[in-house]
């Protein structure tokens, strides 16, 4: 069995109840067409649950198969450095199809980012070292395909793209943590 190898940390991504007994990561790449349809299963998750869930998103981008997910997890790492992460991650996510350097642009412009900082921040080494260091905690968790969950720490098997697989996980997760 799968376990996450790096725990969840500040320099994470993550939105949620920061104290809850529950936290789902999810290794993902923002131009997978399957993490594109998580996407809004961890938004309702969140919705429904999150008081009682830490959700934490770690960039896994594939790039020999989708040549813009690197830039991508660039540039929602920069609009992290404005406090942007979450805005420009959901505006990626559901405008995944156009994806290429000029739109990415125009969406740092629609959010409000500093253009300036923003391109300092893309070329920066704590950007590319944040990068670098999702990446590797994937590796060395067994990722090797996106989305992939980990729930409490342990690899989630039973996410099959559903919403219930997910809701039904945190619930299983959550009875358990009240049975111990």
């Amino acid at each position: 069995m799968y376990s996450l190898k790096f725990a969840v940390n500040s320099a994470d991504h993550h939105q949620g109840n920061v104290n809850a007994a529950i936290t789902l990561v999810e290794y993902g790449d923002f131009e997978c067409p399957y993490c594109r349809r998580a996407h809004p299963l961890v938004k309702r998750l969140l919705n429904q649950r999150g008081k009682e869930l830490l959700f934490v998103y770690r960039n896994f981008p594939l790039r020999e198969i989708h040549p813009h997910a690197y830039i991508s997890a660039i540039a929602a790492e920069a609009a992290g450095k404005q406090g942007k992460f979450w805005q420009m991650h959901d505006l990626i996510f559901e405008n995944q199809n156009k994806l290429n350097a000029n739109y990415l642009l125009s969406l740092v412009e629609n959010i409000g980012l500093d253009l300036e900082q923003f391109a300092e921040d893309s070329n920066s080494d704590e950007v590319l070292n944040k990068l670098e260091a999702d990446f590797e905690s994937g590796v060395r968790s067994g990722v090797n395909g996106t989305p992939t969950f980990f729930l409490n720490g342990t690899r989630l098997l039973t996410y099959d793209e559903t919403y219930e697989s997910l809701a039904d996980a945190v619930q299983h997760e959550f009875e358990m943590k009240l049975s111990s």
